[in-house]
């Protein structure tokens, strides 16, 4: 099937699966998106972390995090998250709160929000406690009958796990959902040229915003007159205004612009540039014939970790003289296979695996070097690797879908590593625009 136009736009131009899609609709209610982080944390009744259970419904993690800080009257850098939730979902996870008694989250009284003390820790919740998420989507408003929907979901489930999983892409989101733009101000990042990116990222319209945004963008794009250009800019383009007051006070500072922005955000773009090469390379690889769960001569594999997660800083070389034993491991998940987000040291493959690498380098005229970034080294990548199946068994339901009148809708249940999407299993389901899985 022919994949929508804005994945094409970053990089991905493929199914996995051969079936028709489901079609159907996502987040019809907070209630059809739960998410249940996964942790190996064991809370204990000492130590100066509070470590409660957060319960929350439609709400941002960095909003909802901010307004705890305010009612508890503290800095909200005493308030720790092992990953960012899913907004419009039902989503539950661990959170610590550094210096603050038990009797203090009493005060916390929010709409849609449930918090639960475990107990107390000398280790706050970080990134590294995070294994992985339990998912329960609903798909709504499927316009096949709900035994044609259930023939779909077991003709592309067991496509799934003939393959052993999914190709690992990024999703839409990592690139922006309505303004895929990250990659492209990255490329011109890691090309050298500030001006271009800085422009790219303030100015440049996308199809599906608002006609008001659109225009805003069109007038500072076609004459860059940033101090005109505030007049008419949203307010709730927080980060673009930011950028033009600052090139409005500082002219041509196109680096020292991006510098405005949070840190988390402007190492984005480079990020987003990286991921558009891997979604190519993955791509590139499946329409060569290469599998992604058995290794061939020149690929590089990396380890499980200690948690049994891949580990993209220990890897190996495929030769032909250890790919039988290497194959055994990754039979046994013990390694896996993995494709570029190239930088400025990155190894690559070799073999057909290292020509398919290479090819696509030369394509988008990709400057290796370009990641080392002197103007603002924070934004510098060495480059890492990231294995290349997204290992997923999932379960399904099908039922009547009481929503919509005459529909049918399916229940899938599955669990993901940290660092995963969920839309990268959905689309191959669905098969649609990546805006209806928003």
């Amino acid at each position: 099937m022919e994949v929508p136009k804005i994945e094409k736009q970053i990089g991905i131009d493929l199914y996995s699966t051969d079936t028709d899609g489901l079609g159907g609709q996502l987040r019809q209610e907070v209630e059809d998106f739960i998410v249940k982080e996964i942790t190996n944390r064991e809370e204990e009744q000492e130590g100066k972390y509070l470590i409660l259970e957060l319960v929350k419904r439609d709400w941002d993690t960095h909003h909802l995090t901010r307004t705890l800080a305010k009612i508890l009257q503290i800095s909200q850098k005493r308030i720790s998250v092992a990953g960012t939730k899913d907004k419009r979902a039902l989503t539950t996870q661990k959170i610590s709160v550094f210096d603050i008694d038990a009797q203090e989250i009493e005060k916390i009284h929010l709409k849609d929000i449930e918090l639960k003390v475990l107990g107390r820790s000398r280790k706050s919740v970080e990134l590294g406690d995070l294994w992985g998420n339990n998912f329960r989507i609903t798909i709504r408003n499927i316009t096949h009958s709900s035994e044609e929907t259930h023939k779909l979901l077991e003709k592309t489930t067991n496509e799934i796990l003939a393959q052993g999983g999914v190709p690992n892409f990024f999703g839409i989101q990592r690139f922006g959902s309505v303004r895929p733009v990250t990659h492209l101000v990255g490329k011109a990042i890691v090309e050298g040229d500030f001006e271009k990116a800085a422009l790219f990222y303030i100015a440049e319209p996308f199809p599906d915003e608002p006609e008001e945004t659109k225009e805003a963008r069109q007038f500072v794009k076609e004459t860059r007159d940033f101090k005109e250009g505030l007049k008419t800019y949203p307010l709730h383009l927080g980060h673009e205004r930011a950028m033009m007051n600052h090139l409005i006070a500082n002219p041509d500072d196109f680096a020292g612009a991006f510098l405005v922005l949070p840190k988390n955000l402007y190492r984005m773009f480079v990020h987003g540039y990286q991921s558009y090469i891997y979604n190519t390379v993955l791509c590139r690889r499946i329409e060569k014939g290469l599998p992604l769960n058995e290794a061939v001569e020149g690929d590089i594999v990396c380890f499980k970790n200690e948690f049994g997660l891949p580990d993209s800083s220990k890897t190996e070389q495929v030769t032909s003289e250890t790919v039988i034993a290497m194959n055994r491991l990754i039979k046994r998940n013990r390694a896996f296979i993995t494709a570029p987000l190239p930088g400025y040291t990155t190894e690559f493959a070799s073999g057909i695996p290292g020509e398919i690498e290479q090819a696509v380098l030369k394509e988008l005229k990709v400057p290796l070097q370009g990641f080392n970034i002197e103007k603002v080294p924070e934004m510098s990548s060495k480059g890492t690797r990231r294995e290349v199946l997204l290992q997923v068994e999932p379960k399904f339901e099908v039922g009547e879908d009481e929503l919509n009148p005459g529909k049918s809708k399916a229940v899938l249940e599955f669990m993901l590593p940290k660092g995963s999407y969920a839309t990268t299993v959905l689309r191959e389901y669905m098969k649609v625009d990546p805006l209806q899985m928003s």
